[in-house]
């Protein structure tokens, strides 16, 4: 698949969830619990002040906390509906000063210029699984963080081991979908688009000469994945006692590899 035609087909997917996307958020107990526990670790690093570049940012529900506690942001998407919902959310809130808005593909970071400008860069919940070009947008934060910059980036890696317990269940297409070659057909609103899984020793390789890993954490590892909604309503001791191995292993060798969704922070040297 082309890199244009995957553009249009997560455009398209993503602007048809734009009106539902922050209804969808708002009554999902675990994606609830895992934004917290990005903000947990943003709040490690960032600084009042700071300039910071969001990616996908969607509908804009970040980049208004992180405004709320004094950064300026610049939040990009490539899907036209979330950066219309994401204006619409601004407007509502009064948060235009702090939040410029710009409609970009995350595979597009250099027309923002070339030259260091950006104190941290942001991308959440995996839209950077969206392209098999990771490496190029590792090398474009590169060019566009100011030295002594950091970068959060939040992806969802091959091996999830929720969803290798789905064998059990007899889910085998499910279990071992993220370590098909070449990604996966992913669906948002019935829209088709590629995904590809990406384990969090590829972005340190590539990034290992010129920064130093801060951070790395998984994020749904004895938490359910979201998809499994209503899990923590169904079985709330099951969740908080998954919740405390949560945190106990999530910062260990070999966990912080696994997950839903893992969590790196790494700082320009």
């Amino acid at each position: 698949m082309t890199a244009t035609l995957q553009e249009q087909l997560t455009n398209a997917a993503f602007s048809k969830q734009a009106p539902v996307f922050d209804h969808i958020d708002e009554h999902n107990s675990t994606l609830r619990w895992m934004r917290h526990r990005v903000y947990d670790e943003l709040l490690r690093f960032v600084k009042a002040e700071n300039y910071l570049l969001e990616l996908n940012c969607g509908t804009g529900m970040d980049a208004m906390f992180l405004a709320q506690k004094g950064l300026k942001v610049l939040a990009t998407d490539n899907a036209e509906g979330m950066i219309a919902q994401l204006q619409a959310n601004l407007s509502q809130h009064q948060l235009q000063h702090s939040v410029t808005t710009r409609h970009l593909s995350f595979l597009n970071l250099d027309v923002l210029g070339l030259y260091p400008q950006f104190d941290y860069v942001f991308s959440n919940f995996g839209g950077l699984n969206c392209t098999d070009r990771l490496d190029k947008v590792l090398h474009d934060i590169d060019g566009l963080l100011k030295p002594g910059g950091y970068f959060t980036l939040v992806l969802m890696p091959r091996i999830c081991p929720w969803e290798f317990a789905l064998i059990f269940r007899g889910f085998f297409k499910t279990a071992f979908r993220r370590l098909k070659k070449g990604g996966l057909t992913a669906r948002v609103e019935g829209l088709p688009f590629q995904c590809y899984y990406y384990n969090p020793g590829y972005i340190v390789r590539q990034m290992e000469k010129q920064y130093r890993l801060c951070s790395l954490k998984s994020l749904g590892l004895a938490i359910p994945p979201p998809y499994l909604e209503q899990f923590a309503e169904k079985h709330p001791g099951l969740f908080r006692s998954l919740e405390t191995w949560e945190l106990r292993l999530a910062h260990r060798k070999p966990f912080r590899n696994w997950g839903d969704h893992f969590m790196i922070t790494m700082q320009k040297m």
